[in-house]
């Protein structure tokens, strides 16, 4: 498992690290092999000062915070981190990937027992963007950037902006920070565009 994740880390990271600067230089890949799967496995085991005590060394050491309660999958790959904070209720799918000052939080309400965000499989998360509340990020979509995500992002869609708009599918696995491929639309020039043609056809 150790090993795999090493692998997809490599893989995935465009600065193309070694085998040794990936176990002994990242921070993601400390938080997710030495300090989440203790501080879960003793909150399963209700151990739940422990688990806290546990996840608080591992922000103290990465700058990451996942609390001992999420539930996370294979290979997340957490790209720099610093700031990273992965609520209690949160989900997230396997071969994942999360930049640094990303917050997968909640917005207060517990709906059907969960506060915070579900990522689907291959989902990545941009650097400085929040995903709050009990939605889901289906499977290998992107939220950019500094984006504030509230709602549900479709399959393959890149969700941007603040608050954040659905702009489009993906059509390659690159794009650095969640940011869709080629050139970024912009969503709110776009629907000005269409409400000007709309106004100006009818007359």
């Amino acid at each position: 498992m150790i090993l795999e994740l090493i692998k997809s880390i490599r893989k995935r990271d465009e600065a193309e690290p070694t085998f040794m600067e990936v176990v002994l230089a990242y921070p993601g890949f400390h938080a997710m092999v030495i300090f989440y799967p203790l501080s879960h496995l003793l909150w399963r085991w209700e151990l739940r000062a422990l688990a806290r005590l546990w996840s608080a060394v591992g922000r103290l050491v990465t700058g990451i915070e996942i609390h001992p309660g999420a539930k996370i999958g294979r290979n997340l790959f957490i790209d720099h981190g610093t700031g990273t904070v992965i609520g209690q209720t949160a989900i997230i799918g396997d071969n994942c990937r999360l930049y640094q000052a990303i917050t997968l939080g909640g917005r207060g309400k517990i709906i059907n027992g969960r506060r915070h965000p579900i990522l689907e499989d291959g989902v990545t998360i941009g650097a400085g963007a929040h995903v709050l509340g009990p939605i889901t990020i289906r499977k290998n979509a992107r939220v950019g950037a500094g984006s504030l995500v509230t709602m549900d992002v479709p399959e393959n869609v890149t969700a941007i902006g603040n608050p954040a708009r659905l702009v489009g599918r993906i059509h390659s696995s690159g794009a650095a920070y969640g940011l869709p491929d080629g050139d970024m639309p912009d969503p709110v020039a776009q629907e000005i565009d269409e409400k000007l043609h709309e106004i100006f056809d009818e007359k």
